[in-house]
């Protein structure tokens, strides 16, 4: 017995030992979009403000979209008809996350921006502009952000600085402040906008007398995946316990017993009873 209790003991110590390396994978976080405007449209008849709120191809991981139109409708702007924001030869989008890599990209190619209000005049022509945003574990994340080609803003066609601000002016129609590949990295996380506008103008026409707020072109971020690999520490074997019979709650230790006298109790009544039994038939006898 003792011998089994020692080889027991060695196999759980064993198995513990040689367990397999425990992992926790928090997974990371992707999102991509193409365009996206949040604006506030006041109305020329009515002393109120519209909010636009709106994207095109916004995807978080797993996901991709691909489209190259984008219309919404403004309450009381154009008699209720829908405004062409955006139309492009090329709005990509793509989101990924797998194992320790998470990952956005944005693309958009020939395209023409307008606002609520401006149905002829573009807020901005590109040809063709690019973000991406990369989360890998155990490393810095990456943003990067481009704009390719010329650029026209308002009819105008600017020159743009990477990581600049361009200021454009257009009498009776309003201004455009445009920041070029702008980037934000920490850590943990990554961001990057081919085009952010913050617009201010007044069309005074379809019913719109103001338009006021930020579109940003090809936008991307990411957070990276937490990959942790966690080994517990081999719990001690536990100690074997003594299997022990007894007939009644007896403190062997006080009457001087041992682990065998219920054994030799027992014996002693069956020893006792077969005597009585030879007695009994010897008087018959």
């Amino acid at each position: 017995m003792p011998a089994l209790a020692s080889a027991a003991g060695a196999l759980a110590l064993l198995a513990l030992s040689a367990g397999p390396a425990q992992a926790t994978d928090d997974k990371g976080t992707a999102q991509a979009s193409v365009l996206t405007a949040g604006l506030d449209v006041s109305l020329l008849n009515k002393s109120l403000n519209v909010p636009v709120k709106t994207s095109l191809n916004e995807v978080r991981a797993p996901g991709t979209a691909s489209r190259t139109a984008l219309t919404v409708t403004v309450d009381g702007v154009d008699k209720g008809q829908p405004v062409s924001m955006l139309r492009a030869d090329v709005a990509t989008a793509k989101a990924d996350v797998r194992a320790e890599r998470a990952e956005a990209h944005a693309e958009l190619a020939r395209a023409k921006v307008h606002v609520p209000g401006l149905p002829l005049l573009s807020l901005i022509e590109v040809e063709k502009v690019t973000s991406r945003s990369v989360c890998v574990a155990g490393a810095r994340p990456e943003a990067e952000a481009n704009a390719l080609g010329r650029v026209t803003v308002l009819g105008k066609r600017v020159t743009l600085t990477a990581g600049g601000v361009t200021r454009v002016r257009v009498p009776a129609v309003g201004e455009v402040t445009l920041t070029l590949s702008k980037t934000h990295t920490t850590t943990r996380e990554a961001a990057a906008a081919a085009l952010e506008l913050k617009v201010s103008v007044n069309p005074l026409k379809l019913n719109v007398a103001e338009v006021e707020g930020v579109v940003t072109l090809a936008s991307t971020a990411c957070t990276v995946p937490d990959v942790r690999t966690v080994k517990e520490a081999p719990a001690p074997p536990a100690a074997p316990k003594p299997q022990t019979l007894a007939a009644d709650p007896v403190n062997l230790a006080e009457t001087g017993g041992s682990s065998a006298t219920p054994y030799l109790v027992g014996g002693g009544i069956l020893l006792l009873a077969l005597g009585g039994v030879a007695v009994a038939r010897a008087r018959r006898s």
